[in-house]
């Protein structure tokens, strides 16, 4: 399970879980537009978190972002980490 601390934006913390396959299997956004939120969690569950980026990032609400754009971040943020998680146990076995 991953956290991620939003800036800018009604929804202070978005908590999500990625499989192997790089899908996303939940996603629960903490304060924010309840219905908006639900509706970006049911549409974003089952796809490739690439997809979900794509969709999602720039999407403008206030403060030059908003709860999609925040969750793209989130899922970038993600994928840096697991990369370099990746590279760092390729040097390892090396």
């Amino acid at each position: 399970m991953e956290s991620y601390r939003t800036k800018g934006t009604c929804c202070r913390e978005i908590v999500f879980v990625v499989d192997d396959n790089d899908i996303l299997t939940s996603v629960k956004f903490v304060n924010g537009c309840s219905g908006n939120t639900q509706g970006i969690a049911k549409l974003s569950v089952g796809r490739k978190i690439d997809e979900i980026i794509n969709l999602l990032e720039g999407i403008q609400c206030r403060a030059g972002t908003s709860c999609p754009d925040q969750f793209a971040k989130a899922l970038k943020q993600y994928k840096a980490k697991k990369q370099e998680n990746s590279a760092d146990d390729k040097a390892e076995t090396l």
